[in-house]
């Protein structure tokens, strides 16, 4: 039996988790936390093979949170479900000592493999992350002198989200109008700014209107 431990700050996502994984014969939630420090608080009286976390969390987020189980468990397996694509992302979470990456869209037969995967010490990527890893390098390698933080590397959404920004739009503001809640817009935004390489809101907009998405 696999013993899991679910660490996100969204309640009703865990209960669905929760709900799921109880559907699998050889894994078990034997703990939740809705950040990293109620996690390090309660692991010591709770035995466990893989911690299943979020990056995004308030109090003690994943990043945080991965170096301190690195250092205080460093037999315990940990797969990030995170909504956070951007390569960085999974590059840092990697490099802090987590054995694998699966994104929030991933269905439910994925998510239970990749808790598999990384019990048994392997590493796993979810297909999304691993096939635009894979996309990535080789455009890399077939076009190394193009410029970075071009348009094409934005979703529709972050499109979306990057002209809504230039018209002066607080997150909230976006979140209202895209209908959604202002933490995914602030993912998106993290996002655009970290695809274009734009260290401010001026940046953003200078990026947009020299990509074409918006008329000076």
């Amino acid at each position: 039996m696999i013993r899991v431990f679910l660490t996100d700050d969204h309640t009703i996502l865990r209960d669905g988790i929760r709900a799921l994984l109880s559907l699998q014969p050889d894994l078990e939630v034997v703990g939740e936390a809705s950040n990293g420090e109620e996690l390090l608080t309660m692991l010591p009286s709770t035995p466990t093979d893989v911690v299943l976390m979020d990056i995004n969390m308030p109090v003690l987020d994943g990043f945080a949170t991965m170096k301190r189980l690195h250092d205080e468990y460093p037999d315990l397996r940990v797969l990030v479900l995170s909504m956070l694509d951007h390569e960085n992302y999974v590059h840092r979470m990697l490099e802090a000592g987590a054995t694998g990456y699966v994104l929030k869209n991933a269905d439910i037969t994925e998510i239970t493999h990749g808790i598999r995967t990384v019990a048994a010490g392997r590493p796993f990527l979810c297909t999304e992350v691993g096939l635009d890893m894979l996309y990535k390098l080789v455009r890399n390698v077939a076009a190394p002198h193009e410029n970075r933080g071009k348009s094409g590397d934005l979703s529709k959404r972050e499109l979306e989200v990057l002209r809504l920004i230039a018209e002066g739009l607080t997150n909230a503001e976006i979140a209202d109008r895209l209908f959604t809640s202002k933490r995914t817009i602030e993912t998106h935004r993290q996002n655009i700014i970290e695809k274009t390489q734009a260290k401010n809101t001026a940046a953003l907009i200078k990026f947009a209107v020299s990509s074409g998405l918006l008329s000076e």
